[in-house]
This record gives structure tokens, sequence and C-alpha cells, in this order.
């Protein structure tokens, strides 16, 4: 198999869990805090992208860079950039035509992994 699909697909799965992570966090802050729909989709972006990276660094990437903390910021400002693609598609596609809130973050978050995947495979664990 190719080695960027199979990094794809590993980057993927690990992206899967974190949709998990992001809705499970959106959802609680949301509905049981009553928080802001729109900081609930914040916070449950930065818990999946904590995650994400921490699995990604050692499963799909690979990585055994000692500097972690100036990969983690890098991994984080691409998640950042990915945050802004997610809230605007959240914002487009639930505050402005109506859709279903989580509806609206099932294609918040395709469009933000495309992001993220090419971002970190370039600039965070080149």
């Amino acid at each position: 198999m190719n080695p960027l699909v199979l990094k794809f697909l590993k980057f993927s799965a690990v992206g899967a869990s974190g949709v998990i992570v992001n809705f499970g966090v959106t959802w609680f802050f949301k509905e049981i805090c009553k928080l802001n729909k729109y900081f609930s989709n914040i916070l449950g972006f930065i818990f999946a992208a904590t995650t994400n990276y921490l699995l990604n660094r050692w499963w799909t990437f690979q990585s055994t860079n000692p500097q972690v903390g100036a990969e983690y910021a890098k991994y984080f400002l691409i998640s950042l950039v990915g945050l802004g693609i997610d809230t605007l598609t959240v914002y487009l596609l639930h505050g402005k035509l109506k859709w279903n809130f989580y509806l609206s973050k099932v294609f918040a978050v395709g469009a933000a992994t495309l992001w993220n995947f090419f971002g970190n495979l370039l600039f965070t664990f080149a």
C-alpha cells in the first residue's frame, strides 16, 4: 500500500476517535452545561485536537522529535486554522442555512480533516 495512503487511513482512524471526543465534549458543554453552542463547538474541537495530536504523534507519524512542545504548537496552529474552517462551516450551515447543528458539524469535521492532514504532513511532522 502507498505510504501516503496508509498515513491518511491512520490519520482518518485517529480522526474518527476525535469525532467522538469532539461531539461528546460539544454535546456536554452545550446540552448539560448550557454554554453557547459556538463556544461549546470550540471546546469540542480543542479537546479533539489534543487527543488527536497524541495519537497521531505516536501512531500515524511515529514522531520521535524531542521538541514535543514545539511540535504540539505546530500541530495546534494547524488545528486553529482547522477550527476556523470547522466553526465557519457550522455557522454557515446551521446559523445561516438552518441545518441541524450536529449534521452541520459532520460537514465541518470533514472539511477540517483535509486541511489538518495535509497541514500536519507538510508542516508539523515533515
